[in-house]
């Protein structure tokens, strides 16, 4: 272990101390208003939720039973209570890391230790993702194990949850390590352009990641097996043939192994693309319906949604890593967070870690403009369906889908507006009524 290091810090001036206290400013107005506008919308959410749980809207008594719409009031209103609590305590340690200093502290412990350079950046980074994940864990063993139980999804086990967790971790160091690495060493490199470099590595490296993980990530931990119900492959091949697309295969994931929850989606470009089933989806819905669900599928990918949101996400990372290169160079950004520059040592780990750290806070504000975006793209999908297989099967298979997954019917509109990237089941139908 190399002997302990001085942590020379440097000594702000009078112009940086003013603006580390207006940036600290700012940055709590958002916070604070952030959280007040979350709580704000839960509290609407469960309120509306439980005003209308008694009885079943009208346009849906006739398919959804009275029992399976209180299920989904319930655990619609368990569900944002959880959440809620998370909200608490991830403002705390928000806080924690920031303005009483953690991060700080975390720094100067690690440098005492390794010494400064590219393996203390990572260690820093690291030991970030483990405490944080630490701190997560009790909440997902509870959302597991007591809220997905007490309403009959969950069938994971504990040795699979385990197995899961071991399998994520183990992923998000061998990808997220050399990442890291990269973009840091970019940071010390590259010149003042570094954030231009380290968004062009950071979009190939996420393009990679969207061609492997239909056959090198997902099959880690889920079982992918060719679907082998030759009724339903020759009407998902005329589908496809008659929508003008083509797939390397249709699979059935192993779904059931870990939850209730019935899905199906169309993932990979070019001749990675695939079909895949949960298999509670199958076993749910017949096939009229199964036709239904995949055109909506590939409704998306007919209106390029995909090539769309890839290309939203290249522009706001562009934006971010601009952003992250400006601040990254200002003793202010770090000071009105509460953490000291270095003089020994790189601060380019703390810039990335503040940076994500401060980030949410601002852009919350933009989340009814993505849900906005999203629930239109929904909308374009179900046309397209619509169009596809008739009026019928898409409605049908949508409330089958609602139903067994305790979606609830009657959310508040506000909280609708601000965070519902899929439209309620209302509108979704109104809306196919009138193709």
């Amino acid at each position: 272990m190399p002997a302990a290091i001085p942590l020379e810090l440097a000594q702000p001036s009078a112009a940086s101390i003013q603006a580390a206290m207006a940036w600290m400013l700012v940055f709590g107005i958002a916070l604070v208003l952030s959280l007040g506008v979350k709580f704000w919308l839960a509290s609407r959410q469960m309120s509306h939720v439980a005003r209308h749980r008694a009885a079943v809207p009208a346009p849906f008594a006739a398919s959804i039973t009275a029992e399976a719409h209180q299920k989904a009031a319930d655990y619609t209103i368990a569900k944002l209570r959880l959440g809620l609590a998370e909200l608490s305590l991830g403002t705390v340690v928000l806080l924690g890391w920031t303005l009483f200093g953690g991060l700080d502290l975390l720094n100067r412990l690690v440098i005492e230790r390794t010494g400064p350079g590219m393996v203390q950046q990572l260690v820093l980074l690291a030991a970030f993702a483990v405490i944080g994940g630490v701190i997560d864990l009790p909440f997902s063993i509870y959302r597991t194990f007591v809220l997905e139980q007490r309403f009959g999804f969950n069938r994971t086990t504990p040795g699979l949850w385990l197995a899961d967790l071991a399998k994520a971790t183990l992923l998000g160091a061998l990808f997220g390590l050399p990442i890291a690495a990269l973009v840091l060493w970019l940071m010390g490199a590259a010149g003042g352009l570094w954030w231009l470099w380290a968004w062009g590595a950071w979009m190939v490296l996420n393009l990679v990641l969207l061609v492997i993980y239909p056959t090198l990530i997902a099959p880690i931990f889920n079982k992918f097996k060719p679907l082998e119900d030759d009724t339903l492959k020759a009407r998902a091949t005329a589908l496809m043939q008659r929508c003008g697309f083509a797939a390397k295969g249709f699979f059935v994931m192993d779904g059931s192994r870990r939850s209730a929850h019935a899905n199906a989606y169309f993932t990979g470009f070019g001749a990675a693309k695939r079909v895949v089933f949960f298999d509670t989806l199958l076993a749910r819905l017949n096939p009229d319906e199964v036709d239904a669900v995949l055109a909506h599928e590939l409704g998306h990918f007919k209106h390029g949604h995909v090539p769309k949101r890839v290309l939203t996400m290249a522009v706001i990372a562009l934006l971010g890593f601009a952003l992250l290169g400006w601040l990254s160079g200002a003793p202010w950004f770090y000071l009105g967070l509460g953490v000291a520059p270095n003089m020994v040592g790189p601060n380019d780990a703390l810039a990335l870690l503040l940076f994500m750290l401060a980030l949410p806070a601002f852009t919350f504000f933009l989340t009814p403009l993505s849900a906005g975006m999203s629930r239109r793209d929904e909308f374009q999908a179900d046309a397209f369906a619509v169009a596809q297989t008739g009026h019928a099967a898409l409605p049908q298979a949508l409330l089958k889908l609602y139903e067994d997954n305790a979606a609830t019917l009657t959310p508040d509109p506000w909280f609708v507006r601000f965070y519902y990237s899929h439209p309620p089941a209302a509108e979704r139908l109104a809306r196919m009524a009138g193709h």
